[in-house]
């Protein structure tokens, strides 16, 4: 069942990762994302070439105005990151359609399941059926490496 809220029209997302406009990704996360500021170019397009990445774009202007990006084994698990909507588009659903979109891409592979970190977008993921971890003392992370 697909009940992901549909893309505002005049938008369209691809996972075509040669649409990306990666100068304005860098800027947006390294510059206005709470996760990412600071985050170098370089690093960027580490996370970029490693990851499966989706674009949502401006169908009349071709410019694009959100990003997300996946880490996945495309079988088992999936990790979805760095999702940004351009602050000039926010309040027409476009960040609910891109994790929607994100959560039907993943679907057919079979993940056990898509984790995210978030500080402030909890009611866009619940929207999606996103819930906070249900055993929380399983889970552990090494960080600062």
């Amino acid at each position: 069942m697909n009940d992901t809220p549909p893309l505002a029209p005049g938008y369209e997302i691809s996972t075509d990762a040669e649409r990306l406009d990666v100068d304005l990704v860098h800027h947006w996360l390294s510059t206005d994302a709470y996760w990412a500021i600071g985050r170098s170019r370089e690093r960027q397009d580490r996370a970029i070439a490693g990851s499966l990445n989706f674009g949502v774009y401006d169908t009349a202007s071709r410019e694009q105005v959100a990003y997300a990006r996946v880490v996945t084994d495309m079988a088992t698990f999936a990790w979805l990151c760095d999702v940004y909507v351009d602050r000039a588009v926010r309040g027409k659903g476009i960040g609910v359609a891109l994790v929607g979109a994100v959560r039907e891409h993943l679907r057919p592979y079979g993940p056990r399941r898509i984790m995210l970190a978030t500080r402030d977008a909890h009611g866009v993921y619940e929207k999606l059926g996103f819930a906070p971890l249900a055993q929380p003392d399983i889970w552990m992370a090494l960080t600062d490496l």
